[in-house]
């Protein structure tokens, strides 16, 4: 019998026959070490919303994600089992509900999201605020900002998290995002514009402007904001403004998921277009004023809602 060295001998120095039966069961042993052994993972860059370069060493294994459409998206990718903080109203899918909580997006804890050792934090900038996210980038904690203000950008954010999170699912994921755009951009694209005001709440009295991602919706559709030029990007409005722009329909969302009563506040204005021709429509919040892939849902809703109107005016004397 042959040692290892033996075997060495043989393979470098013995006849033809024993070199060719011997030399596999040298190489034998390195060539299982070489599949048993973990695999070097290979840097991961992209860059995000802001523009910053955001750097891992490998993909995120602990994720912190600082908004509920953040959630959203870190399981619309294949990687919800990666989440190991998110804050309150997380509620989407159902097993979102269990992961711990660092509190809201506006007040959430620098503590609670440090003891949770995460390799990467997923940040809202307008909901989250730069100046409340910096004490999480000086504790050498990677960030990755997400402002999204056209529906491309959320199909770009679901590539983006998938390749941070080292999901496969991701490619699956935005394929069929930006499919189903496409198809209601196709659809919607040549219809005439019609005017419409979207009321997020009612007391303050307030809207979005033309930045905002769902008015990105709105032209989708064929609609047109009438605070399309508004300065803030969720401007308070006055009842006297809306009466003066007098909108062919009034879209409300609201926080719940049933219409609010409060759109019924406007029959006390007759006179406007939308109250007159019975344009009240409602689109639960949760497929619209989340920026996840759940917004194509609410964009069908909004498309179906504009051309019904559509075809009501259209139909008028």
């Amino acid at each position: 019998m042959f040692g290892v060295n033996g075997v060495k001998v043989a393979c470098l120095m013995g006849p033809l026959w024993l070199r060719l039966l011997l030399c596999p069961l040298l190489l034998c042993p390195l060539f299982i070490a070489a599949l048993t052994a973990p695999r070097a993972l290979a840097e991961v860059v992209v860059e995000d919303d802001l523009g910053n370069r955001v750097s891992l060493s490998q993909p995120a294994r602990r994720i912190v994600a600082l908004a509920p459409s953040l959630v959203e998206i870190v399981y619309a990718v294949g990687a919800g089992e990666q989440l190991v903080g998110a804050v309150s109203f997380s509620d989407y899918p159902v097993a979102a509900q269990q992961i711990p909580r660092v509190g809201s997006h506006k007040d959430f804890s620098i503590e609670s999201i440090a003891r949770l050792k995460p390799d990467l934090v997923l940040a809202w900038h307008s909901g989250n605020g730069s100046q409340r996210i910096a004490p999480i980038k000086a504790l050498g904690i990677p960030v990755f900002y997400t402002e999204p203000r056209q529906l491309e950008d959320i199909g770009r954010a679901m590539a983006q998290i998938g390749l941070l999170a080292g999901s496969a699912a991701a490619v699956e994921a935005r394929r069929q995002f930006d499919g189903a755009l496409a198809e209601l951009r196709q659809r919607y694209s040549r219809e005439t514009a019609i005017s419409v005001f979207y009321q997020m709440w009612n007391e303050p009295l307030r809207t979005l402007n033309g930045e905002h991602l769902i008015s990105d919706v709105m032209r989708l559709c064929g609609g047109r904001n009438i605070f399309a030029e508004a300065t803030a990007l969720a401007p308070q409005v006055s009842v006297e403004s809306i009466l003066r722009l007098n909108p062919q329909v009034i879209i409300a969302s609201g926080m719940a998921q049933e219409r609010p009563e409060w759109l019924d506040d406007w029959h006390r204005w007759p006179s406007l277009q939308a109250v007159q021709e019975g344009q009240l429509k409602f689109i639960p919040p949760d497929v619209l004023q989340r920026h996840t892939p759940r917004i194509i849902e609410g964009a069908r809703l909004m498309c179906e809602h504009l051309q019904a109107a559509r075809d009501h005016y259209g139909r008028r004397p």
